[in-house]
C-alpha cells in the first residue's frame, strides 16, 4: 500500500534540526552529569529498577542516577527549545527518566517524600516544572499532528516519534511520583486523544483535496479515469452526478490506515489496553467517512442521478473497507453498522430492475427452447435447457445479493422478500407460459412430457433456491410468498397431467367399453355357473380375459411415460389415469347410462344387468387393475388407491347390486335430502299441500293423509289448453301391493287452480316413517299422450314426524337434484327391467319438464 506524506499546514514553532555540534555537546553534557556530579548536601540514595509504565519512570541509563544542580535545568531547558530536532527526543527522555528515578526513589528508612526532596534542592522547582507544562503541551501539539512531525518515510523520524512517547510518560511520572499531583491525564489517554486530532486533521485534508491526491498517490488509476472521460478531477469535493469521488477517497482512506498498521503501530502501541493504533485509525476514519457518505446517499435517494449498478459498486467498495479494517476495531466491532440501511433503497431499486431483465430473459429462453424442439438439456436429463436458463439468470442475481453479505438482518430480510417478488413473478410467468403453449403439444407426447419435467424441474430448483435465500431463516411474509408459488406450481403440474391424460381418456373408454362387452359376452350366469359363457369358472382367469383390451393399452401408454417423464411426473399421470379408468369401469359397465325414462322399456338392453358372476369377476378384474397401478411400490402406494373417491364409490356401486329395490329405494330415500333445491333457486310454481300422520294404536299401521288444497303461479307456455293437475306419488319400501299414487281433476286454464282433493296412503309396519317420502308433482293434461311434466317437489315424512301434521305451500322445481350416490342407486335400478317399482322409481326421479313439450330427455344433465 502507497504511503502518504502529507504535510497538514499547522504552525507548530520553530521545528529547526540541532547541528552536530550542538547534539554531540548536549551529549557530553549529560555524560558529565552522570561522571561527576555535584555532591548532594544528603547521602546517595540506591536507584530502584524502574519499569515502562506510568507510576515508573521509564530507564534508558544502567548508571545510577545523581543529583542534579542549576546547570542541569539550564541545559534540559536548552533541548527543549529544540524538542523536535532528530535525536533529541532521546536525550531529553534519557535525562528525565534520570531525574525521575533520583527523586522518586526512597531508601530505607528515609521519610522524606519526593515532593519535597525535589523542593528542597536546589534544581529551580517552579521555572522546572513551568518548563515541563510547556514542553508537555508541544509534545502534544506534535503528536497531534504527528503525521507531520514524524514522516513516516525517514525511520530516524519514526525514532524521534517512539521516543516523544516516551518523554510524554516520563512527564506524566515526574507529575505523578516526583511533585505528587492527585489527578494526572494518563499518558495513553493524551497519546490517545492526540492520534484522534491528527486522524480527525487527515481526513479533512484527504476530503478537500481528495481528487488531487489520489491523481498523485494512484497515477495509474488516474489515467485510466482520464481516458474514459472523467470529469470530477478537478473538482475539489464530491460530484452530486457522480460516485467517483467516492472510490477515490476510500483508496485514500486504506492508504492512510495501511500507513499507520505498517509504520506507526510498531513506534506508538506502547499502551496495547488503551492505544491500537491501526484499529484506531480505521475506527476514526470510518466513523468520519461514514457520516460524509450518508449525507451524500440521501441526497442521491431523492434524485438517482447514477444508475443502480454504480451505486451496487459503491456498496460493494464501502462492505469491504468496512469488513477488511473496521468489523474488528473498537467500538464497531460486534456491532451492526449503518452503511447497509443507507444503500437499502438502491439496492431495492436495483432488485426491482433486474425483474423486467429476468423477465426478457424468461422470454427468450422459452423461444430459443422452443424453436429448437425442446432439446434436453443433456443426456441424463429428462427437462429442456429453458428452465437451466432461467435459474441461471435468479442464481446470478441471489448470488449478488448474498455476497453483500449484509450485516443488519433487517435490511437482509427486505432484500429477500424483495428477490422473492422476482422469483414469484418470474418462475410462474413459465408455468403460465407452457401451460398457454401446452395445448399445442399435447398430441406429441415426448414434448408434453419434456413441459411437464420442465415445471418439476422448476419445483425442484425452487427447494433448492429457498435454501440457499436462508429456508427457515426466513421471515414469515418471504417463506409465505414461496410456498404459495410451489402450491401454485403443483396446481399448473396437476392441470397439466390432467389435460394429458384427458387426450388419452378416449382411448382409455374405448377399452373399457371392450372390457364390458367382453364381460357380457363371457361371463355369464351366477356364481360359479359356467352356462352360456366361456369354460372357464375361475374368477382371476375371467378378469384377465375380460381386462385384456384394457391392459394391452396401459402397458403401451405407461411404457413410453416410464422413459420419458420424471419419476415425479409419471406418478401424477398414474394418478390421472387411474382416475380416469375407474371411472369408466364404473360408468361404462358397472353403471351404464340411465334410458329414455318416457320409454314404455326402461332398458331394453337386458345385456347390461350384472349378475352376481359378473359381479365377482369385475372385483377380481378390479383388484387387478389395483395391483398393476401399485406396480410393486415402483408405482401409486396402496393407501393412495385404497383411498380414491373413485375407487370407493365403484365398490359402493357393486355392493349395490347385491340388494333388493326395496332397500335400494329406502337408501335412496335416506341419503337424498336436498331433492327439492331447483325448486328453492328457480321455482316454476307452488302447490298448497296439507299432510296428516296417524299411527292406529293396536296394530301401529300408519296412514297419511294429503290434501291439495290449490295450485299458483303456475308457468306453462302452451298454444292449446291449459289444464293442470296435481299428482301425489308415495316413495318407500315395501309398496308393491300397495296405493302407491293419487291424482287430482283437472282444471282448465288456469294457472292459480283450486284442488281442495284428499287421499290417504298406508305404510305399513314393516319400516319406520322416516323410510318414506311424497313426490308432488303439478302435470298439463293430454288426452292420448303423455302428460306434460310442469313442475316437482319432494316432502318427506321424517320432516313431519315430530308434529304429526304439516300445512305449507310447496315450490315447485323443473326437476330433482340429486348426487352421486341418487344417480348411482338409479342406473343400477335401470338395470331391472322386469322389476315395476325400479321402473317406477327411475322414471318419476329421473322426469324433468321439457320447455319443448316434444323434446326428448337424454338423462343426467
Amino acid at each position: 500500500m502507497t504511503n502518504l506524506s502529507l504535510t497538514v499546514p499547522v504552525c507548530l514553532g520553530e521545528r529547526r534540526r540541532l547541528s552536530a555540534c550542538e547534539l554531540q555537546h548536549a551529549q557530553q553534557q549529560q555524560q558529565q552529569l552522570q561522571i561527576n556530579p555535584v555532591e548532594p548536601r544528603r547521602r546517595s540514595i540506591a536507584v530502584p529498577s524502574v519499569a515502562s509504565s506510568e507510576t515508573e519512570s521509564p530507564s534508558h541509563s544502567t548508571s545510577s542516577p545523581l543529583p542534579f544542580n542549576s546547570p542541569s535545568f539550564r541545559h534540559f531547558s536548552c533541548l527543549t527549545t529544540k524538542s523536535l530536532s532528530t535525536g533529541v527526543p532521546a536525550v531529553m527522555s534519557n535525562l528525565l527518566a534520570n531525574i525521575n528515578a533520583f527523586y522518586a526513589h526512597s531508601a530505607t528508612g528515609n521519610s522524606v517524600s519526593a515532593n519535597d526532596r525535589f523542593a528542597a534542592s536546589n534544581f529551580g522547582k517552579e521555572k522546572f516544572v513551568k518548563l515541563l507544562d510547556q514542553l508537555h503541551n508541544s509534545l502534544r501539539i506534535s503528536l497531534s499532528v504527528y503525521r507531520n512531525s514524524f514522516p513516516a518515510s525517514q525511520p530516524e523520524k519514526l525514532l524521534d516519534l517512539k521516543s516523544t512517547v516516551d518523554l510524554l510518560t516520563s512527564i506524566t511520572f515526574f507529575r505523578l511520583k516526583v511533585q505528587d499531583v492527585g489527578s494526572v491525564p494518563r499518558a495513553g489517554s493524551v497519546l490517545k486523544e492526540c492520534a484522534l486530532n491528527c486522524l480527525k486533521t487527515t481526513y479533512q485534508f484527504l476530503f478537500e483535496n481528495c481528487n488531487e491526491l489520489h491523481q498523485r498517490e494512484f497515477p495509474a488509476a488516474a489515467a485510466a479515469a482520464a481516458t474514459e472521460g472523467a470529469s470530477e478531477s478537478a473538482k475539489s469535493g464530491p460530484s452530486p452526478d457522480s460516485l467517483d469521488f467516492w472510490h477515490r477517497l476510500i483508496e485514500l482512506v486504506v492508504s492512510v490506515i495501511e500507513e499507520d498498521r505498517n509504520s506507526y503501530a510498531p513506534v506508538l502501541n506502547q499502551f496495547p489496553q488503551e492505544v491500537h493504533i491501526g484499529q484506531l485509525s480505521a475506527s476514526a476514519m470510518w466513523d468520519h467517512f461514514s457520516q460524509d457518505l450518508m449525507y451524500a446517499l440521501q441526497e442521491h435517494e431523492e434524485k438517482r442521478p447514477c444508475k443502480t449498478s454504480e451505486y451496487m459498486n459503491l456498496l460493494f467498495k464501502v462492505k469491504w473497507l468496512y469488513n477488511k479494517y473496521v468489523a474488528d476495531a473498537p467500538p464497531h466491532k460486534g456491532s451492526v453498522p449503518g452503511y447497509p440501511l443507507w444503500f437499502q433503497p438502491f439496492v431495492l431499486q436495483w432488485l426491482s430492475e433486474n425483474d423486467e431483465v429476468s423477465m426478457e430473459y424468461l422470454h427468450s429462453a422459452y423461444a430459443r427452447d422452443r424453436k429448437d424442439s425442446f432439446q434436453k438439456s443433456s443426456d441424463h436429463a429428462l427437462f429442456s435447457t429453458s428452465v437451466v436458463d432461467v435459474f441461471t439468470q435468479l442464481n446470478q442475481c441471489l448470488d449478488v445479493v448474498k455476497k453483500l453479505e449484509c450485516p443488519d438482518p433487517a435490511v437482509e430480510a427486505a432484500f429477500m422478500s424483495r428477490f422473492s417478488g422476482t422469483v414469484v413473478k418470474v418462475l410462474f410467468a413459465y408455468a403460465n407460459i407452457i401451460a398457454k403453449d401446452y395445448g399445442n403439444f399435447t398430441s406429441q407426447s415426448g414434448k408434453a412430457c419434456v413441459l411437464m419435467n420442465n415445471v418439476q424441474q422448476v419445483r425442484v430448483q425452487l427447494e433448492k433456491l429457498y435454501e440457499a435465500m436462508g429456508g427457515q431463516a426466513m421471515e414469515a411474509e418471504t417463506k409465505d410468498k414461496l410456498q404459495e408459488l410451489q402450491d401454485r406450481l403443483n396446481t399448473v403440474l396437476d392441470d397439466l397431467a390432467a389435460r394429458f391424460v384427458a387426450t388419452k381418456s378416449s382411448e382409455i373408454v374405448a377399452a373399457v367399453r371392450e372390457v364390458g362387452c367382453l364381460l357380457h359376452k363371457h361371463v355369464r350366469g351366477g356364481a360359479g355357473s359356467s352356462s352360456g359363457g366361456s369354460g372357464s369358472t375361475d374368477p382371476q382367469a375371467e378378469a384377465d380375459m375380460i381386462l385384456r383390451p384394457l391392459m394391452e393399452l396401459l402397458d403401451s401408454s405407461l411404457g413410453m411415460l416410464a422413459v420419458e417423464c420424471e419419476k415425479a411426473i409419471l406418478r401424477r399421470l398414474l394418478k390421472e389415469m387411474w382416475r380416469v379408468t375407474v371411472a369408466a369401469l364404473e360408468k361404462e359397465v358397472v353403471l351404464p347410462p340411465i334410458n329414455d325414462p318416457r320409454q314404455d322399456t326402461l332398458s331394453k338392453d337386458l345385456e347390461k344387468t350384472m349378475s352376481p358372476r359378473q359381479c365377482a369377476a369385475i372385483q377380481v378384474a378390479l383388484e387387478t387393475v389395483r395391483q398393476y397401478f401399485h406396480a410393486g411400490g415402483n408405482g401409486l402406494k396402496l393407501a393412495y388407491l385404497e383411498k380414491s373417491a373413485e375407487l370407493q364409490s365403484l365398490r359402493y356401486a357393486l355392493s349395490l347390486y347385491s340388494q333388493t329395490t326395496d332397500s335400494l329405494v329406502k337408501t335412496f330415500v335416506a341419503t337424498q335430502a336436498g331433492q327439492d333445491r331447483p325448486a328453492v333457486d328457480e321455482p316454476v310454481g307452488e302447490v298448497s299441500i296439507q299432510a296428516d300422520l296417524f299411527r292406529h294404536p293396536g296394530s301401529g299401521e300408519v296412514k297419511v293423509t294429503v290434501k291439495v288444497v290449490a295450485a299458483n303461479k303456475l308457468q306453462w307456455d302452451t298454444s292449446s289448453m291449459f289444464r293442470p293437475f296435481v299428482e301425489v306419488n308415495l316413495i318407500g319400501p315395501h309398496l308393491s301391493n300397495k296405493k302407491r299414487k293419487f291424482t287430482t281433476k283437472s282444471k282448465n286454464n288456469s294457472t292459480s287452480p283450486k284442488y281442495n282433493e284428499s287421499f290417504s296412503f298406508i305404510l305399513g309396519t314393516i319400516e319406520d316413517p322416516e323410510a318414506f317420502e311424497l313426490q308432488i308433482s303439478c302435470k298439463d293434461y293430454c288426452f292420448a299422450r303423455d302428460d306434460h311434466l310442469i313442475g316437482v317437489t319432494v316432502l318427506q315424512i321424517k320432516d313431519i314426524i315430530e308434529q304429526g301434521s304439516c300445512a305449507c305451500w310447496c315450490a315447485l322445481g323443473r326437476k330433482l337434484q340429486l348426487d352421486e350416490t341418487g344417480w348411482t342407486i338409479l342406473r343400477i335400478l335401470s338395470q331391472r327391467p322386469n322389476d315395476e317399482i325400479a321402473a317406477e322409481f327411475v322414471r318419476l326421479k329421473s322426469e324433468q319438464r321439457q320447455d319443448n313439450p316434444h323434446g326428448l330427455w337424454l338423462g343426467k344433465s
